[in-house]
This record gives C-alpha cells, sequence and structure tokens, in this order.
C-alpha cells in the first residue's frame, strides 16, 4: 500500500512539475497582468510555437497555434525598429495598473523590459509600437469571445 502511494504521489509531482514547462520554455514572451479588476495574459513563443492564455473580465481563454517565420521576423524587424534594448523604464510607484512585461531570450533584442513603472516619455511611442505588435498577432490567431 505504501508503495502504491509513492508511485501515485510521485505520478502527480511529475504531472504537475511539466504542466508548468511552457511558462518557462520561451524565446519571447509577452505578459500583460494586474489592475483594479485583474487579468492576466501570456503571449508565449518558442520557434513557431505560440501558447497564450487569457484570465479576467468573467473570460479564460487557452489557446496553442503557429506562427509563421515571416509574422516571427516581422516581429523581431518591429523590436529592432523601436530600439527595444534601450527602451528605459520610468522607477515612479504605480498601484493597480495594468503591466505589460516583455521577455525576449533569444537573438538581436534580447532583454526584458517593462512598464510597471511606466517607460520614460521619450520611449513611450516605441514601447506602443511594440505593444501594437504583439496585440496584432494575438488578434489575428485569437478569437475572443
Amino acid at each position: 500500500m505504501k508503495r502504491i502511494i509513492g508511485i501515485l504521489f510521485a505520478i502527480i509531482v511529475l504531472v504537475s512539475c511539466n504542466s508548468q514547462k511552457v511558462y518557462s520554455d520561451f524565446d519571447i514572451s509577452y505578459s500583460k497582468n494586474g489592475g483594479s479588476s485583474p487579468i492576466y495574459e501570456n503571449l508565449l513563443i518558442k520557434a513557431n510555437n505560440v501558447h497564450y492564455s487569457f484570465e479576467g473580465q468573467g473570460k479564460k481563454i487557452k489557446k496553442d497555434f503557429k506562427i509563421s517565420n515571416e509574422d516571427l521576423k516581422k516581429l523581431d524587424n518591429i523590436l529592432s525598429q523601436n530600439n527595444f534594448r534601450k527602451i528605459q523604464e520610468d522607477r515612479k510607484k504605480l498601484y493597480d495598473n495594468v503591466t505589460t512585461s516583455i521577455n525576449v531570450k533569444k537573438g538581436p533584442n534580447e532583454g526584458n523590459k517593462t512598464d510597471a513603472s511606466l517607460v520614460m516619455p521619450n520611449y513611450k511611442t516605441n514601447w506602443d509600437n511594440i505593444l501594437n505588435a504583439f496585440q496584432e498577432i494575438i488578434n489575428n490567431n485569437v478569437k475572443k469571445q
């Protein structure tokens, strides 16, 4: 009996560890969360595979899809053209704000940026252009209900 319980426990641990892998194994991530009525939105890209999840406003969406090489190249170009690596974050404290974070683990735009404390005014247009590129991927591939 102890052996069966031990085996079941091991299986549960392995399954729970594997379910979180999608959230740590990515090349590019876009995450939007927080607010007074919290939302949680994630877009994770690994090669041409994309995992999208949204939770909030009474909705719960999870979708996996493929992204074309052209769309990946377009996203990379937008990151480069808008100087993703040079965007400066402001240091002011904000509370109950919806925060967007972008993490690029691969390529010439490797870096991590967030607007948790907003971005410096002279980089606001660049940041908005990058956010719009991610939003376009979401809008083109995920049908919100």
